[in-house]
């Protein structure tokens, strides 16, 4: 039985199945929840405001940022992507196993501010080849995006060596066990 809370930042390039894992996971997991980030980009047809993120306007986010209400923020994509503090700190404090969706960035700065309860886990895709062809059979990026998803790919991958833990997502279901023996062994 788990005694205190786990971060469990998962990071990895647009495509390799971050969001399909962390379903997984919740599905599997007992005390497990979702954390739920800030953007400030539009809604996906399929997403829904305070379940998939907390839709910002740029004033409200900035705002957040100067209140230093966030323990991560990025900009990218031209908008911006943040985790609050306060969801990570409840989690903790009710011992709960709580999934960040995150870029590679947003994971080591959560390891580095919450070393002891955080494991962070980069997903890798078993081919570059697969990636691309996996961002771009979703359909869910113009052409602006995709470019530049797909440039920050090398870059990504090379951060992979900081993680705790790499695993390949080339079979969902081995991928989805392997990070649950993980956390079963913190």
């Amino acid at each position: 039985m788990m005694n205190k809370g786990i971060l469990l930042p998962i990071a990895a390039p647009s495509g390799t199945g971050k969001t399909t894992v962390c379903r997984q996971l919740i599905e599997k997991l007992d005390n497990c929840s979702f954390s739920i980030s800030c953007t400030t980009r539009k809604p996906r047809p399929n997403e829904t405001e305070g379940k998939d993120y907390y839709f910002l306007e740029q004033e409200t986010f900035e705002k957040y940022i100067q209140e230093n209400k966030f323990i991560e923020w990025e900009r990218h994509f031209d908008n911006y992507y943040g985790t609050l503090k306060s969801t990570l700190e409840e989690a903790i404090a009710n011992n709960q196993i709580l999934l960040l969706d995150i870029d590679v960035n947003g994971a080591m700065n959560i390891k580095k501010q919450f070393p002891e309860d955080t494991i962070a886990i980069f997903l890798k895709p078993p081919s570059i080849e697969e990636l691309l062809r996996r961002l771009s059979a979703r359909g869910t990026e113009d052409e602006k995006s995709l470019v530049i998803r797909k440039a920050r790919i090398p870059e990504e991958m090379k951060l992979s060596k900081y993680f705790d833990y790499e695993i390949i997502n080339d079979n969902l279901k081995i991928a989805v066990n392997q990070i649950i023996d993980i956390i079963k062994e913190k």
